[in-house]
């Protein structure tokens, strides 16, 4: 048992990667062997050579897409944990506010993206609203719940010893809620890439100070099929990315204490 434990974490990392690999060499295969063309379906080694020759502005834009996706998730944790904590605190503040949060949380933001840029002069502005209307919610649900998790035998033995409100806020609450907190930011994460992927290309902005989905749009108008592959390879890159930092920080804030990291040992 301790011996596949040990190797689990290897595993991890070591099957996806040989998937993936094998993966490239069916995709480089199959175009090859079939003489697809490149405006059809370019072939993996295409799409490297495509990201190397076009590196310089293909980063620039890539730098404003992190930019907007850190900038929505930043006011994302911001608002939902403040919110949240007003919600977990409040009832009536929770039955006024909370239909509203999910009246954003459903309604697409491809329909909501057009009327943002025609009230917000700014573009870089109404896509950071975008993004964040996208992965506010999840973080907002999660803390709230996460607040509301703490076990009543818990609550009533603070109370027994007389703490005072920050005292089980800081060492009972907050404890409790953070691997809910930690769910939600994983998935508001990816949510913020793809709000300001998809508020751009709804935007249709063009010129420097634009993203990889303007990149994406352009190369497609074009039939820059490789170009396009580049952009996409690297969106997905980004996405990948994002997900392993907030698994590191998951297991940096819960490995030592909370069951989720340590595997119930």
């Amino acid at each position: 048992m301790s011996r596949a434990r040990q190797e689990a974490p290897w595993l991890r990392w070591v099957v996806p990667a040989v998937v993936a690999v094998a993966a490239l060499v069916g995709w480089e295969a199959v175009v090859r062997i079939y003489a697809l063309p490149q405006y059809l379906l370019p072939g993996p080694l295409l799409v490297a050579k495509t990201l190397w020759a076009n590196f310089g502005s293909l980063m620039g834009s890539w730098w404003y897409t992190v930019k907007i996706t850190f900038g929505a998730l930043g006011l994302a944790i911001v608002g939902g944990v403040l919110l949240g904590g007003l919600f977990a605190v409040s009832r009536w503040v929770e039955l006024s506010l909370f239909p509203f949060a999910v009246v954003l949380q459903v309604t697409p933001i491809v329909a909501i993206a057009p009327l943002i840029l025609i009230f917000i002069d700014s573009t870089t502005a109404a896509l950071l609203l975008c993004a964040w209307i996208v992965a506010f919610f999840p973080i907002l649900a999660n803390t709230v719940v996460g607040l509301r998790s703490a076990d009543a035998r818990l609550r009533d033995l603070f109370r027994l010893y007389r703490a005072t409100r920050w005292q089980t806020l800081v060492h009972l609450l907050v404890p409790s809620a953070l691997p809910y907190f930690m769910a939600g930011l994983r998935v508001a994460a990816g949510l913020s890439l793809i709000g300001a992927v998809v508020a751009e290309f709804t935007a249709g902005a063009a010129g420097r100070e634009t993203g990889l989905a303007s990149r994406i749009l352009e190369a497609s108008f074009r039939t820059e099929m490789p170009k396009m592959f580049a952009a996409l390879v690297l969106v997905s890159l980004t996405g990948i990315a994002l997900y392993g930092l907030m698994l590191l920080l998951s297991h940096w804030l819960l490995g030592r204490w909370h069951d989720s990291e340590r595997g119930g040992d």
